[in-house]
């Protein structure tokens, strides 16, 4: 299974400690390089910059396709451009990515994503967390993920909660 992520997901689960749920559900994570550039090169530790630079299970790798990237850097920032193009380049089962004016982009190239909601939803359905309700807590008080109450409630339903 080839996986795509952007940033969001991979800070904000390595601000909880549950990073290691992304390589339970799915092994390899890649990351393009402006994700990769992100977390590793801004000058001070981001939650999960260690990881993306020496956990094998994530890797990092270049678009081809730069024009794809220029074009969608018109309505996406880099790292989102990127994992979009490079979800199209590898042809991912899956792309990782919480921003709404991603998933849009995304959607558009038909795309199957999910956020970091959506892998809580799965992590409890295959074991690998017995509870979403408490991790999607620790993402609000710790990680300061941002959630609407309706949108909480309706994960809880999902998450049999």
């Amino acid at each position: 299974m080839i996986v795509v992520s952007n940033t969001s997901p991979i800070t904000n689960l390595a601000a909880i400690s549950q990073l290691a749920l992304l390589q339970q559900l799915y092994g390899t994570i890649v990351i393009p390089q402006a994700v990769y550039d992100e977390m590793a090169s801004v000058g001070r530790v981001v939650a999960g910059s260690v990881e993306v630079q020496t956990e094998s299970w994530i890797q990092a790798q270049r678009v081809a396709n730069n024009a794809l990237v220029t074009a969608l850097q018109l309505e996406l920032d880099a790292g989102e451009a990127e994992a979009i193009a490079l979800a199209i380049e590898l042809k991912a089962d899956l792309l990782l990515l919480d921003e709404r004016r991603g998933r849009t982009v995304a959607s558009r190239f038909g795309l199957k994503f999910t956020g970091i909601l959506g892998v809580l939803i799965e992590a409890k359905h295959k074991g690998a967390i017995s509870a979403v309700k408490p991790v999607v807590d620790s993402l609000i008080l710790t990680a300061g993920f941002w959630i609407t109450d309706s949108l909480y409630q309706r994960v809880l339903q999902t998450a049999g909660e």
